[in-house]
């Protein structure tokens, strides 16, 4: 069976990657183990998150499912740091996640150019021709083979992912499915260098057996923010999430049996997220710490099902049982499923080219955790570029590689193939230099051009984003040719809104025919205002950003052959094989001396 395009995983990569190619015209196929998990929220049931929703709504900028999806089936929504500046407000929202699963298998399902199919894979095929090694297919468990020059591969967490329940391990992908143990074996064969991450989750438990008289209640938002620019408002009756802490008898308990830990005992060697980490790690490591908070967090609408945000751990079931008795509100609680630890193979990766294609075979590419990231958007956002990147190489296209000025979703993939992991990559608005400029809010300004062009967005999404965009041109020029008393004086209402205790309410009140002009239109136009000296005094640097991505490096330059270039300089840049200056000025251990050593060397060859 041949296609175009084929996608190994039905993971948030897979769907992303999928609903991608199909949606540019490649005759596409997704091939999974279970169909009925596709988009599956393994862990916690939320999308978004501060820098996270902010790749939310990239990937809905560029036509991509997850924001369309977890508007249509949240159940609580809240936009976090909402004291603080818009540029650090990130939307989040919990997911009715049987919901969210079978919504994203219906969009799937009416994609054209995509068939979906029920498929566990084993191989990925090879070919060599002369020193170069190219992806022809895969091979699955049940002898099918199937045939296309692109594949992207999204395993999660399935490559020989093991299980840690305390002591007892078995093998699986996420519990109840099995692991990808060949497949692993057919990556190394291919050239693919892989090693070992672990990433946990918390139990769950039987609502109804909590004690709400002792939680305390935590709402959702009055006006409820939506992920889709596709969307102007939300109508949803939100559900509601609790709060509760651990205490002294909780913490001895862990304390009392981290011998029984398997990040404790020795049955764990791989590095987990240190920003997430597993209750018992909290307490060894903030031991001056009293409580530590638990977010209690509905699983849907039709389920009892709860997740204990704040509790994620390896422990034996017999102390999960009683650490959870342990807090309040919870000292009858029933456990539904229990929590444990998983380990699983990823490919570290800086063995990736900027466009998520390996180096090692030609026409295979890698989105989501085999990458070294964790994370349910990280993996929409990879899924997506991989996808689109594998279709516009098959068209004799250039690849699409989003500036770390653009995008979040540039700063993701430049910081994997650059700098490499060293734990599962999660992102934070700390990464982004550029931050101020990708705000979620104008995600669409920034890239839906992009999407059209690459063929990612469709009409009806095209025509909605160019009104918007005419009004917010029309609503700007009004605020530059008309103005407000101001002390003695008169200033342009633009001038006006740029001083921070101004608000667009008082601009209002002076020119009441602009509440024409929607809430989202406004909000666009008073923050550019409000960021417009911040951003002038960036615009040197991302103009520097520039002329260095002009400076591009020949993939097969040898550096050993640079004499003046240090050895660890060699190493690094062999290593990662930077396809510009500019990527290669944030490789670590690279120095000035070296990058200056390296454009003298091109500029004698050019």
């Amino acid at each position: 069976m041949n296609f175009d395009i084929l996608i190994i995983g039905g993971g948030h990569a897979g769907v992303e990657a999928a609903a991608a190619a199909a949606r540019m015209g490649a005759k596409t196929a997704l091939l999974t183990s279970n169909l009925d998990t596709l988009a599956a929220m393994s862990c916690n049931p939320a999308i978004g998150g501060v820098a996270k929703g902010q790749i939310v709504c990239e990937v809905d900028a560029l036509g991509g499912l997850m924001g369309e999806v977890i508007d249509q089936t949240g159940i609580q929504f809240r936009m976090l740091n909402r004291s603080k500046g818009p540029a650090m407000q990130g939307p989040r929202a919990q997911a009715d996640k049987k919901a969210y699963q079978f919504t994203m298998k219906r969009r799937l399902e009416g994609q054209p150019n995509l068939s979906l199919l029920q498929e566990h894979v084993e191989a990925i095929l090879v070919e060599s021709r002369g020193e170069k090694r190219y992806v022809t297919g895969v091979k699955t468990l049940i002898g099918n083979e199937y045939h296309a020059p692109r594949v992207v591969l999204t395993t999660g967490t399935f490559l020989r992912g093991e299980l840690h329940y305390g002591p007892t391990i078995f093998p699986g992908g996420r519990s109840g499915e099995a692991p990808a143990d060949k497949l692993s074996q057919s990556l190394l064969d291919a050239g693919i260098r892989l090693d070992r991450f672990k990433t946990g989750t918390p139990a769950r438990l039987h609502g109804k057996t909590l004690d709400y008289s002792k939680l305390t209640i935590h709402p959702g938002d009055d006006e409820p923010a939506p992920f889709s620019f596709l969307h102007d408002t939300l109508d949803v009756e939100q559900i509601p999430c609790w709060l509760t802490r651990t205490n002294a008898r909780v913490h001895q308990i862990i304390r009392d049996n981290l011998h029984r830990a398997p990040m404790y005992s020795g049955q764990i060697h791989s590095t987990g997220p240190r920003y997430c980490p597993s209750i018992e790690t909290k307490i060894v490591r903030f031991s001056e710490k009293e409580s530590h908070q638990i977010f209690l967090e509905p699983e849907g609408r039709n389920t009892e099902e709860v997740y204990v945000n704040g509790m994620s751990t390896s422990l034996p079931c017999d102390v999960q049982r009683e650490m959870i008795h342990a807090v309040e509100g919870l000292e009858k609680a029933q456990i539904m499923r229990y929590a444990y630890a998983i380990e699983y193979d990823y490919a570290p990766p800086q063995q990736l080219k900027p466009t998520l294609e390996t180096r090692a075979v030609d026409g295979l590419y890698f989105a989501g955790q085999i990458n070294g990231t964790t994370g349910y958007e990280e993996a929409a956002g990879q899924g997506l570029l991989a996808g689109a990147n594998a279709v516009l190489t098959l068209g004799g296209r250039e690849p699409w590689i989003p500036g770390r000025e653009e995008a979040y979703l540039g700063v993701m993939v430049d910081d994997l193939v650059t700098r490499g992991v060293d734990e599962p990559y999660r992102m934070f608005t700390s990464r982004a230099e550029h931050r101020l400029r990708l705000r979620g809010d104008n995600a669409d300004r920034r890239l839906t051009a992009k999407g059209r062009e690459l063929g990612l967005v469709e009409n009806v999404r095209w025509e909605k984003f160019s009104r918007k965009k005419a009004e917010i041109d029309t609503l700007q020029t009004f605020l530059r040719e008309h103005k407000i008393p101001c002390g003695s004086g008169k200033i342009t209402l633009e001038a006006f809104l740029v001083r921070p205790e101004t608000t667009w309410t008082q601009v209002l009140a002076a020119y009441p025919e602009l509440k024409k002009y929607s809430a989202s239109v406004a909000r666009q136009v008073e923050y550019d205002a409000k960021y417009s000296g911040y951003l002038a005094r960036e615009d040197e640097s991302v103009a520097r950003q520039h002329r260095l991505q002009k400076i591009r490096i020949p993939e097969d330059l040898d550096y050993f052959a640079i004499r003046q270039l240090r050895m660890e300089a060699k190493e690094q840049l062999a290593r990662v094989r930077p396809a510009t200056i500019d990527q290669a000025s944030r490789i670590r251990g690279i120095t000035p001396a070296d990058l200056a050593v390296l454009v003298l060397e091109l500029g004698i060859r050019n």
